[in-house]
């Protein structure tokens, strides 16, 4: 169940109102210039989407490592973690505004995108838009402190990439046709981030009281 929840939390991660927004533009970007090749553009959204990936469970090991070591303080962890994350569900209702989820900016000249390069674009993204999917992504790092293992850590995170990834690469082939999906998440950013924030913050007041765990065991 776990799982599920950071999966959707990439999936509501994507739609977020400083994510989509760019969304043609890095699909120009895995176009790499000129006339669109749908089979190019695959291509290049799966390598940033595996770059990206590579990245986020890479810091799910670290968050899993850092959660085995403070086993013995879970009561702590719990209330800390639980609390980040309902603070990070706040901002994303707008009750608070942190300068610090604002994405960065990143360029590469298109022409020059390829498999490889558009795999070290998705580990440039994952560091410099980091701000941007704080929210969601420091929601699912807490997750996967949780767990204390290192491998489950990287699974946590996984599926939070998938969630992420998964809307990226459908969108970079069936773009012509989604715009107006795009346009209708537009009209109604207030509503999904309101919804989004009150996720976070059930997610929260679970983590810090304890009862994920035992939610989560009767899902299982």
């Amino acid at each position: 169940m776990q799982y599920v929840i950071s999966f959707l939390e990439g999936i509501i991660t994507f739609i977020s109102p400083c994510l989509l927004p760019m969304l043609p533009i890095y699909i120009s970007y895995f176009a790499g210039g000129g006339e669109r090749s749908t089979k190019k553009t695959f291509k290049n959204a799966l390598g940033f989407v595996a770059g990206f990936t590579i990245v986020f469970m890479l810091l799910g090991a670290l968050a899993g490592t850092i959660g085995h070591f403070l086993k013995e303080y879970q009561t702590v962890v719990n209330i800390v973690t639980g609390i980040i994350v309902i603070i990070f569900g706040l901002n994303f209702m707008g009750v608070f505004k942190f300068d610090l989820f604002k994405g960065a900016k990143c360029s590469m000249e298109a022409k020059e995108m390829g498999f490889f390069s558009a795999l070290l674009f998705g580990m440039v993204f994952s560091i410099s838009w980091t701000p941007c999917v704080g929210a969601f992504l420091g929601s699912a790092l807490m997750l996967a402190s949780r767990q204390g293992h290192v491998v489950e850590g990287m699974l946590m995170l996984f599926a939070y990439s998938m969630g992420l990834g998964i809307p990226f690469i459908l969108s970079a082939v069936l773009i012509d046709y989604l715009k107006s999906t795009f346009n209708w998440i537009r009209k109604n950013y207030k509503a999904i981030n309101i919804v989004s924030g009150l996720l976070l913050i059930v997610i929260g007041i679970m983590m810090a009281t304890g009862t994920i765990g035992r939610f989560m065991n009767l899902l299982s």
